[in-house]
């Protein structure tokens, strides 16, 4: 079996899985707001509230972290699929972690106020 360091799970079968997984977490997710929204009258202050509590903050932030996962595997297989000079994948596949890095410790200053 060959095994690839740049991969998020250890095979192609692990990134499999994880892709699943994390598709199922945003699933989730989207109908956790969605029926948030459609029960409630949204205004700034309501909104707020959902935010504040631990359970919608650590559930973003789960579906955060499947939302880069997902990206990082997607993008991993299109890089090796499609770019075929190593330099120029492998410049893409760091700004690409940059670039997921930078969103990921976004969100949690923004959710949890650091």
């Amino acid at each position: 079996m060959v095994t690839n360091s740049a991969t998020f799970g250890r095979s192609g079968v692990h990134d499999f899985i994880l892709v699943r997984a994390t598709a199922l977490i945003m699933t989730f997710y989207t109908l956790y707001l969605v029926g948030f929204i459609a029960s409630h009258d949204v205004t700034y202050d309501v909104w707020g509230e959902f935010f504040a509590s631990t359970f919608t903050r650590v559930f973003t932030m789960l579906a955060l972290l499947s939302v880069l996962i997902h990206a990082w595997i997607g993008l991993w297989q299109v890089f090796t699929d499609y770019v075929k000079s190593a330099m120029l994948r492998g410049i893409l596949q760091f700004a690409v972690v940059i670039v997921l890095l930078v969103y990921l410790l976004t969100a949690f200053v923004v959710l949890w106020g650091v």
